[in-house]
């Protein structure tokens, strides 16, 4: 099972390209380089304080236990 944690996109943003953010973490791209989501390849392996690092190298919010428990409970 993947997840996908969408971050703030304008409107017919679409992915270009992805890369590797850390073990289970790809992050997509615009063509513009802007970031706008991240697949958790292995939601049960990845801990929130490596996705809270991938979220403040991209200037995104971090998120909170309750925010992933879903996650967990899958």
């Amino acid at each position: 099972m993947t997840a996908y944690l969408y971050l703030p996109r304008a409107r017919g943003d679409k992915s270009d390209h992805v890369e590797k953010a850390g073990s289970g973490l790809l992050v997509d791209y615009t063509a513009g380089g802007k970031p706008i989501g991240i697949e958790i390849t292995a939601p049960a392996q990845v801990g929130i304080a490596e996705l809270n690092r991938v979220l403040a190298a991209l200037h995104a919010p971090a998120v909170t236990n309750e925010d992933i428990a879903p996650l967990r409970a899958a």
